[in-house]
């Protein structure tokens, strides 16, 4: 009787007890009563725990068992609220696409769990929007809920993560900083999912490395460091332990496919695949996060520097260039050849950017440093191009070296595309991975004017024909394909240019057959890349995950109006509606004028037709991609250049009027 009567005190132990001697045991786990459905017999317990840091740059790397790497938060301005959402159910669209920003959410006590007030208000508000979103998404997949631990007075807004569809929380603990640990670890025995908000400085960090080393082995802990709102996009450091490889190496997912980079919609599906073998709701969108090489934390800081200034370094690189192209015509106006020489230099510079951008890419300098190195590298290359091909040759070498170098990229894994000032911008939620949209277009003219520099002089005819369909094909499995550029619309717009300048190069009239081959040749172009995707990337491919992998033709529609929403957004975006509109006009110019403004090749069919695709490649990707009129105004701008090169043949003078040449008169002073 007394063994009996001391048994039974041994297993009343109360729930507070037990939380304190949880803090100090090593190793947590969830109790057999919420396991049993997530776990089999002989495996050990599974959970998940996500914790939250306040702003600040915490020293992950510093962790035990952490795997570090830098998250793309919201798609658009960074709110906190928004982060939120976008996690709990997976996926995300562009701000812009919303009604309105997202409510305030703030959690109160409702029994033994809680309740988040601006729910409906943010249910509503995602099903206002073109793609299937839904918030709470999340919890609501985790057998039992999810649970929050937060302190007495704090910021609960991070509770929001655990709720479930109706915006409930299953179980709330509030309490002192002091318990926190001890309520943390009281919660991953009772649920699946757990949601905690760690202090600042370092005694969260103290805290952190608590969590990592007690975490047992069936736990995933993923650490999100919060941001304040602010009206520019964020990037956000972020770790994951109990993947597979272990701790001390760079995150990385098949969303972004870069090594140290992961999306917030990845954790999610992360989350639910740690907890046990599961479906993933097709209404999530992310990946899976994984590992991906050996962790060097001065190499990722570096990495989250570079992508947080590039965005605003793009334009001012441009303008110096401009400018130093401006000055060079200037010290030009001595003479017509002065003048003819300078205006190709500067042209071909211009064309020479997408190569020149990938040095200060690999360097990392400062703003000034990066602004000269870009001027230097175009001027220099532009000299020594123009010096070593006649005219109107020289597009070719920027062309075969552009496409050659970003490929090579590509497969490397160097990444400098993506550090380059013409790479995707990752701060406002663009994919970390490919040719971003203004690069598509552009490279879609400058391969074009490559072409028609190699034939000139050129005859109509199935050979040329052919050889511009040959090159149209490489260059949209470059900008299509998964494993290098990743855009359908690259596919699309360079289908759709190559085909007509490929048409224009036949002999005869432009029939109506002809251009019905211009107009299905975009369609033929898709389903090549989803057997590209299929063979080579797995179905992986940004093609074959939107839209073969479509459910219904709801889904598809969401596509469609999803990427109109955006480029809406794009046009109505600060100096864009004036560049549009510019673009717009000297495209008309350039088909009204046609003869006057190839003048200097007016008799070459090629240069007609490659001026002509470009034009179309711009509008067909303005009408295609989310980025919309970004695509037109960027091959509206390379055409020029193209022309502005043209223009610049050097004077060449007759024999009858040597003759009239006054006594001591240079050369140089002499027009046709």
């Amino acid at each position: 009787m007394a063994l009996l009567l001391c048994l039974m005190s041994l297993g009343a132990v109360t729930p507070s007890a037990a939380a304190a001697s949880g803090a100090a045991k090593p190793g947590r786990g969830v109790t057999a009563a919420v396991t049993a459905g997530a776990a089999g017999v002989g495996r050990p317990p599974r959970s998940a725990l996500i914790v939250f840091l306040p702003a600040g740059e915490p020293q992950l790397a510093s962790v035990n068992g952490l795997a570090v790497g830098i998250m793309s938060d919201t798609q658009g301005s960074y709110r906190t609220a928004q982060l939120l959402l976008d996690i709990s159910q997976g996926a995300r669209v562009a701000s812009s696409a919303y009604p309105g920003p997202p409510p305030r959410l703030w959690l109160r006590q409702a029994g033994p769990g809680g309740l988040i007030e601006g729910w409906a208000v943010a249910r509503r508000r995602a099903e206002d929007v073109p793609q299937l979103l839904q918030p709470g998404l999340l919890a609501a997949n985790v057998p039992g809920g999810a649970a929050y631990v937060g302190v007495t007075g704090a910021d609960s807004a991070d509770g929001a993560l655990a709720a479930d569809r109706s915006g409930r929380v299953a179980s709330l603990s509030i309490g002192s900083a002091a318990s926190l640990l001890a309520r943390v670890n009281a919660a991953q025995r009772r649920r699946l999912l757990g949601v905690a908000d760690l202090p600042a400085g370092g005694e969260g960090l103290a805290e952190l490395q608590a969590l990592s080393r007690e975490r047992s082995p069936g736990e995933l802990l993923v650490v999100v460091q919060r941001a304040l709102d602010q009206r520019g996009g964020e990037l956000l450091w972020s770790a994951v332990a109990g993947l597979a490889g272990g701790g001390g190496r760079v995150l990385s997912s098949r969303t972004t496919k870069q090594r140290g980079l992961i999306s917030a919609t990845d954790l999610a599906p992360t989350i639910l695949r740690a907890l046990g073998p599961r479906a993933i709701p097709t209404a999530m969108r992310g990946q899976a996060i994984t590992t991906d090489g050996v962790l060097h934390s001065a190499s990722l800081r570096s990495l989250m520097s570079r992508l947080r200034v590039i965005g605003g370094r793009r334009l001012r690189a441009l303008a110096w260039l401009l400018a130093a192209w401006a000055l060079l015509l200037l010290a030009g106006t001595r003479s017509p050849r002065a003048r003819a020489r300078a205006t190709r230099v500067g042209a071909i510079a211009v064309l020479w950017a997408p190569v020149a951008v990938l040095i200060p890419a690999a360097l990392e300098p400062s703003a000034p440093v990066e602004y000269l190195i870009v001027v230097l590298a175009c001027l220099g290359l532009g000299a020594l191009t123009d010096a070593a091909l006649p005219w109107p040759r020289a597009p070719v070498a920027p062309a075969l070296a552009a496409v050659v170098l970003l490929v090579v990229d590509a497969l490397a894994g160097s990444q400098l595309l993506m550090r380059s000032l013409l790479g995707p911008n990752p701060i406002l939620g663009a994919r970390f991975y490919g040719i971003g949209n203004e690069l598509k277009s552009g490279l879609a003219v400058l391969v074009l004017a490559a072409l028609a520099a190699a034939l000139y002089p050129s005859t109509r005819g199935r050979r040329a024909a052919s050889r511009i369909i040959a090159a149209g094909v490489v260059l949209a499995v470059v900008e299509g394909s998964a494993r290098i550029g990743a855009g359908v619309g690259g596919v699309i717009l360079v289908s759709a240019g190559f085909a007509l300048a490929a048409v224009m190069m036949l002999p005869g009239a432009l029939t109506r057959r002809r251009l019905l081959i211009v107009l299905i040749t975009p369609v033929a172009g898709l389903l090549a890349l989803a057997l590209l995707d299929l063979a080579v990337a797995h179905g992986s491919g940004h093609f074959t995950g939107s839209i073969l992998h479509a459910r219904s033709a709801g889904d598809l529609r969401d596509v469609i109006v999803r990427r109109y929403t955006a480029a809406w957004g794009e046009l109505k975006n600060h100096a864009m509606p004036a560049a549009t509109a510019a673009a717009l006009g000297a495209g008309w110019l350039g088909l009204t004028r046609r003869g006057r403004l190839l003048a200097p090749v007016a008799a070459d069919p090629a240069w007609s037709a490659a001026l002509a695709g470009g034009l179309a490649a711009g509008v067909v990707g303005a009408l295609t991609e989310d980025s919309g009129p970004v695509l037109l105004v960027v091959a509206v701008f390379a055409l020029v250049c193209v022309s502005s090169y043209l223009w610049g043949r050097t004077p060449h003078v007759s024999r009858s009027r040597i003759s009239a040449i006054p006594a001591g008169a240079a050369k140089d002073d002499l027009v046709l």
